[in-house]
């Protein structure tokens, strides 16, 4: 089971800023009040500061005290890089919010983006079931790669094998991304001259009431499944017509879709209530 560290957690700052005495070390006019108040922020910071010892010695670090590290964007699913991390990266990773490596060639600590300032801020960590790997889940400032790539996997094995001189490199991309590329590659398409019949993606990217309607009609019959009681496998089945339409339109608007997840990751951080009222009349 995977372990997450949540985003309250950001390590140990044992640091006292609470003092009860004045200059002359007599106890302030305040009486008790700050002594009790410092009390309990010596308490939280070493409370703090045992957590974390305790989570740096869970991990199963091998014998040169590393694991493997690897960044994924929270929001795109896409794995950006792998590294590793030995426990005072792990720790600066906590602290910072930055992920942050080992570097085994140069045996330092290195954060990624502190030359190119591409950084890769760090929403949450997870451990795997067997403490030893680690995953930094965030969003990245930029391309991950120094090739200038959005991720450092773009290489695909069957490419290779089927044309080993090289060929066009493409990312390691979900469903829903390269569904969202092939959009991208017929719209592009569209200023090119073509005999035949135009693909259906290209006849929704001309044609705006033909889009709107198409997804007006697989909404209603999403609808009409769970009204008419149908079979699951026809619920899957017009939910995908209603996303490939949907990304249909995102394209024409120059939206991604890793757009509307980052809206839906800020809703899931606040009640519906205030999610509302926060939104613009």
């Amino acid at each position: 089971m995977a372990f997450s560290l949540s985003h309250s957690f950001l390590g140990p700052k044992v640091t006292f800023k609470c003092n009860p005495f004045g200059s002359h070390g007599k106890l302030s006019s305040k009486g008790f009040l700050p002594i009790v108040a410092c009390v309990k922020k010596l308490d939280q910071d070493l409370l703090c500061e045992s957590k974390v010892d305790l989570l740096l010695g869970s991990v199963k670090w091998d014998e040169k005290g590393l694991a493997v590290a690897i960044a994924q964007n929270v929001d795109t699913g896409a794995v950006l890089m792998q590294g590793f991390a030995n426990r005072d990266a792990l720790l600066r990773t906590i602290s910072s919010r930055k992920a942050t490596f080992y570097s085994r060639s140069r045996s330092t600590l290195w954060t990624k983006g502190e030359t190119s300032l591409n950084f890769i801020n760090v929403s949450d960590i997870f451990l795997d079931c067997d403490r030893d790997s680690i995953i930094y889940l965030g969003t990245p400032d930029g391309p991950t790669c120094h090739t200038g790539s959005e991720t450092c996997y773009y290489t695909s094995v069957d490419d290779v094998l089927n044309n080993p001189q090289g060929g066009e490199t493409k990312l390691a991309l979900t469903t829903l991304y390269g569904l969202e590329s092939t959009i991208t590659q017929r719209k592009e398409e569209m200023s090119k001259s073509e005999d035949g019949k135009p693909s259906w993606t290209k006849r929704l990217l001309l044609d705006d009431k033909l889009l709107c309607s198409k997804i007006r009609e697989e909404a209603d019959e999403l609808c009409r499944t769970l009204e008419d009681n149908e079979e699951r496998d026809r619920t899957a089945s017009e939910m995908a017509d209603v996303l490939y339409h949907s990304m249909v339109l995102l394209s024409k608007r120059g939206v991604k879709i890793e757009e509307v997840l980052q809206v839906l990751r800020k809703r899931f951080s606040k009640s519906g209530i205030e999610e509302k009222r926060s939104r613009k009349s």
